[in-house]
């Protein structure tokens, strides 16, 4: 076996991630369509989405400082098995705790995911992580498929208990896979000194081309923000869908993703890192406008699983790239903290469309906020093709770079 699964301890880490979000996907599409079922209040379901993203920018600082500091595989093991138990208050059905299990689910995730992802060029080495997070991405998209699909219907047939004890289950196995030891292991280093300091040492290594991904990032994130409060609404009010559509809708966006994980390695040996992420942001863009605008033609539930599939393609191809970029120009003894840095930025300006999403969607009008997150895509990968950053900037060992969030897709 050759490449990146040709290395055990790279194929358990992605075995672990895979099962986690499958879990994942099926508490992200049901929780907002029980709190909407519920309520029946778009400021609700925008209210339990902001309120799980604080929590996650208040630790920023510590996650990054955490990956750089402790042995990163125990770190996410204990933090898997915290997630497991944080789940447990679902059982009482009270909205109020559901809005306190997504902000401590959100806290723990943003512990997990700096870890992860600083540590994924140490287990395949340098030459091998574009093509490493292609198959993450592509096993992101799998999961997503799998658990957005179950996410509606587990809700309908078992209730909020059915869906917490299906993403309970995906964190016990998750933590079985990372028990092993992994040949990379160390012991405590780098950030030594005290937390803060530590992690404004990582904030001065956001440099060069990783200065432009600011801009770019925080456009496609709030477009984000919107598109998770507003999905829902969508699906239910344009499509007269239900519990099952949404999470068919979110879930078929993973065929795509699977195309577009497959293609990261090939497309990266022949584009140049930013024309691979402008172009398809602005694919992405295109598709989402599609998605919007055509149920003024038809609302046949057909036509939308062609739509949303197609989206994933773009939407990995421009996640997988973007977590390459940011591997690649940062060492090893900061790499948590710029991660960690960069996810809390996301998250913020992920709150802010949530908070927009809540707070106009009477005044002007479900289309018309649908449309403005189209345009943000757009505005994003047209920065990137105008020039915004380095282009054609080298990695730290003078290779060029694919510069394309995390492995998990963008959704439409």
């Amino acid at each position: 076996m050759t490449g990146p699964l040709g290395v055990p301890a790279f194929r358990r880490l992605l075995l672990a991630a895979f099962v986690s979000e499958i879990g994942d996907w099926v508490l992200l599409v049901a929780l907002p369509v029980y709190v909407y079922q519920r309520t029946g209040s778009v400021g609700s379901t925008a209210t339990t989405f902001v309120v799980a993203l604080l929590p996650s920018l208040a630790l920023s600082p510590l996650a990054g400082v955490l990956a750089d500091r402790w042995d990163r595989r125990r770190l996410m093991l204990v933090v898997t098995l915290a997630q497991a138990v944080a789940l447990l208050p679902l059982l009482t059905g009270d909205l109020v705790l559901v809005n306190v299990v997504m902000a401590v689910q959100a806290a723990l995730a943003s512990l997990f995911e700096p870890a992860r992802n600083a540590l994924l060029p140490e287990v395949v080495g340098r030459e091998q992580v574009a093509a490493a997070n292609g198959l993450a991405g592509l096993t992101a998209n799998l999961a997503r498929l799998i658990g957005a699909s179950l996410g509606g219907l587990v809700l309908a047939w078992g209730g909020l208990p059915g869906v917490l004890w299906v993403d309970v289950a995906s964190f016990v196995l998750a933590a079985a896979l990372l028990t092993r030891r992994f040949p990379v292991e160390r012991g405590p280093s780098a950030a030594t000194r005290h937390p803060w300091r530590a992690w404004l040492e990582g904030l001065r290594a956001i440099r060069g081309p990783l200065r432009g991904m600011v801009a770019v990032i925080g456009l496609v994130a709030v477009g984000q923000g919107l598109f998770v409060v507003l999905f829902v609404v969508f699906v239910t009010e344009r499509l007269g869908g239900g519990e099952a559509e949404v999470g068919l809708l979110r879930g078929v966006q993973a065929v795509g993703g699977l195309v577009g994980g497959a293609a990261v390695g090939w497309l990266a040996r022949r584009l140049s890192a930013w024309s691979l992420l402008g172009w398809s942001l602005v694919a992405f863009g295109a598709v989402a406008a599609t998605a919007w605008n055509s149920v003024h033609l038809t609302t046949v539930f057909a036509f939308y699983l062609g739509v949303f599939a197609l989206c994933g393609a773009p939407g990995v191809v421009a996640g997988a790239g973007t977590m390459s970029v940011l591997q690649l120009h940062t060492p090893d003894t900061v790499r948590g903290r710029v991660l960690a840095t960069f996810l809390s930025l996301y998250d913020a300006f992920q709150a802010l469309g949530m908070v927009l999403a809540g707070v106009l969607a009477a005044p002007l009008g479900l289309t018309a906020l649908l449309n403005a997150q189209a345009a943000l895509y757009l505005g994003a990968g047209l920065l990137v093709l105008l020039g915004v950053g380095v282009v054609g900037s080298n990695d730290l060992d003078g290779n060029s770079t694919s510069v394309v969030r995390g492995n998990r897709a963008y959704d439409p």
